[in-house]
């Protein structure tokens, strides 16, 4: 039996112990004396968000199927245990073998999104390890940052060792190699991080000085070591079906976020959408194979008795052999009681197909995203959907007996009017409309549309990482305006209006636009008691604007500013694979309002051809 880092009083004295006590079907169990290097895999955010996350369990199968890297996972303890782990000196552990993380080689954080960032603290705090990179001495792991977020990963970047910029599958091995290298000839951790910064992809903080204008604006940002390279490029895996895959997810013994098998079917879009910072730094469009897809099915239900599948992609539509991945799980496990979800599917008349045959009798709501109420600004978001598809699709699934539809817009986007806001409300009143359309004696109860917005944030690496934001008011004045022309519909009993928290949202924007300038707001934010934001019912806006306070920092620098074409953005030493002037061009379209086709109708030379792979290809053969 293993000896647990709880004791008995402790784990039934807090909500779920099951999140920290391990033993789950597909655990991997090792000697952690018969491993030379040991990886404390950390997503930031509670164990039934964390256990959802696809790339920690990618990573997690790859390194533990090498005999000298043992990795476990760890996640942030919830608050009821956070409070007891201080008040006992409880050092945070890893799940596996329930060993303290501060005694590992390696502490790899998800960077998953900017509202997890005080969990990050939390993290390093409870786990004894001194907060800042520079504190850390030969007896502390190395702090490594990776996923979404460490595209701009200046805001964190006190707290990293290493950042890891790009795809896990690619380089991470190398890195492990290097270690190990360094670790055999008595290296100190500088000359083992001076060897890592020479691994495309990894960035170490410490190496770079900024250097500021008088105005606060980003003058310089350079190396201040010779290992170091000026210009940090994304990794990316172009051979997805030689790529590694869980084939043996380990499953939760309390259900999580998402409790399933995940079958990632592409990375990559090929849309386009400007607001979307996803669909420019996964680019190129890389597709597993489908026979290679099959393979996984059988052996991730096997594995795991998941009684659902989902495929993952960005934009499952565009997937070239999407009818023959549903048909055949249709055909092979639909009368063995798994069902098959579909998400990021388009409306069209091939999706809605796909959709009834997958959805039981019982069907469940369908998902259109407009993102904006009218044609004009639905163009200037290049979103490549027209009002025609979104009512032809509404129409056609009204009649498949679908009556319940989810409409997602964004509110604050550039060039936005209280024409484009009234927009919103209009368009859910014509899908309602739709319905009512089909004769009375063959509809099936009351349509319910349901219109949800969030507010925009210009994140970097997209069209829009010129724009401004709006301030906490412009958005609220905004959602108020939708509101108010949504309770004037004629069918505003079967509408339905809901909208995010602005205040949260301001903060996003500054975390996913600041410098390093605002790593101490994050600090002060934690110290004060600040830890999961992104749960509604913990995020305390006065604690962020407090610390905003002490620390002088001037929220509006990061959010509403105006920035011009020639700025040098925090980020700007990433290579994401999309050149700036691709961005820029794609602003200047947006502006105009024009239309920029998908990446399989014509290629707009964003740059990531370069890669070698991948969509930009295809035709080429």
């Amino acid at each position: 039996m293993r000896k647990l880092a709880l004791s008995d009083e402790i784990l039934l004295s807090i909500q779920q112990p099951a999140r920290y006590i391990g033993g789950e079907v597909n655990m991997v169990v090792k000697d952690p004396s018969q491993v030379d290097i040991r990886f404390a895999m950390c997503f930031p955010d509670a164990y039934e968000i964390g256990m959802s996350h696809l790339g920690i369990q990618i990573l997690y199968d790859m390194f533990n199927r090498r005999e000298d890297i043992y990795c476990e996972r760890v996640y942030s303890p919830w608050t009821d245990l956070d409070k007891i782990m201080r008040e006992q000196q409880i050092p945070l552990f890893a799940i596996e073998s329930q060993d303290p993380i501060k005694d590992f080689d390696f502490l790899g954080i998800t960077l998953q999104y900017e509202m997890c960032y005080t969990n990050i603290l939390q993290v390093l705090d409870l786990g004894q390890i001194p907060l800042h990179a520079a504190d850390r001495t030969e007896a502390d792991p190395i702090v490594i940052g990776g996923g979404p977020c460490a595209y701009n990963p200046e805001p964190l970047a006190p707290f990293f060792d290493l950042f890891y910029i790009g795809e896990g599958e690619t380089v991470y091995f190398d890195l492990m190699d290097r270690y190990k290298e360094a670790k055999a000839a008595g290296k100190s951790r500088l000359e083992f991080l001076e060897m890592a910064a020479q691994i495309p992809g990894i960035y170490v903080p410490a190496f770079y000085d900024a250097e500021y204008c008088e105005d606060g604006r980003l003058k310089s940002f350079t190396p201040n070591n010779p290992h170091a390279p000026a210009t940090v490029t994304k990794q990316l895996v172009m051979e997805m079906d030689g790529a590694y895959y869980p084939e043996k997810p380990v499953v939760p013994f309390i259900k999580a976020t998402q409790d399933r098998v995940v079958l990632e079917i592409q990375r990559g879009c090929i849309r386009g959408c400007r607001f979307c910072q996803a669909g420019m730094v996964y680019r190129p469009v890389r597709e597993r194979g489908l026979e290679h897809l099959k393979e996984l099915a059988y052996k991730m239900l096997k594995s795991t008795g998941h009684e659902e599948i989902s495929l993952s992609s960005l934009s499952s539509s565009d997937y070239s052999e999407l009818e023959g991945i549903v048909n055949f799980l249709i055909d092979e496990f639909d009368g063995k009681g798994v069902n098959v979800s579909l998400p990021s599917l388009r409306i069209d008349a091939f999706s809605l197909d796909v959709m009834s045959k997958v959805q039981d009798v019982k069907k469940s709501s369908l998902t259109f995203a407009p993102e904006a109420g009218s044609q004009r600004l639905r163009d200037v978001i290049n979103k490549g959907l027209t009002e025609e598809d979104i009512l032809h699709g509404s129409a056609e699934a009204f009649k498949g007996g679908w009556n319940r539809v989810k409409l997602y817009f964004m509110l604050g986007l550039p060039t936005e009017t209280e024409e484009d806001m009234e927009g919103i409300a209009l368009l859910s009143q014509k899908v309602a409309e739709e319905y009512y359309k089909i004769p009375k004696e063959e509809r099936v109860g009351r349509v319910q549309v349901t219109a949800s917005s969030s507010f925009f944030v210009p994140k970097p690496f997209t069209p829009f990482q010129w724009a401004r934001m709006c301030t906490k008011d412009e958005f609220l004045h905004r959602a108020y305006v939708v509101n108010h022309k949504m309770k004037e519909m004629v069918n505003h009993k079967s509408l339905k209006y809901n909208w995010h928290e602005a205040d949260l949202t301001v903060l996003e924007g500054v975390l996913a636009r600041g410098d390093r300038r605002v790593a101490a707001v994050v600090e002060e934010a934690y110290r004060n008691g600040a830890l999961y934001d992104s749960w509604s019912e913990h995020f305390h806006n006065e604690i962020w604007m407090k610390a905003f306070e002490t620390c002088g920092v001037d929220i509006d620098f990061y959010t509403t500013r105006e920035r011009s074409l020639d700025e040098l953005f925090p980020w700007d030493f990433i290579d994401a694979g999309v050149s700036k002037d691709f961005l820029k061009r794609e602003w200047n379209r947006a502006m105009a309002g024009e239309v920029t086709p998908n990446c399989r109708a014509r290629c707009s030379a964003c740059g990531a051809m370069k890669f070698g792979g991948g969509v930009c290809f295809e035709s080429k053969n």
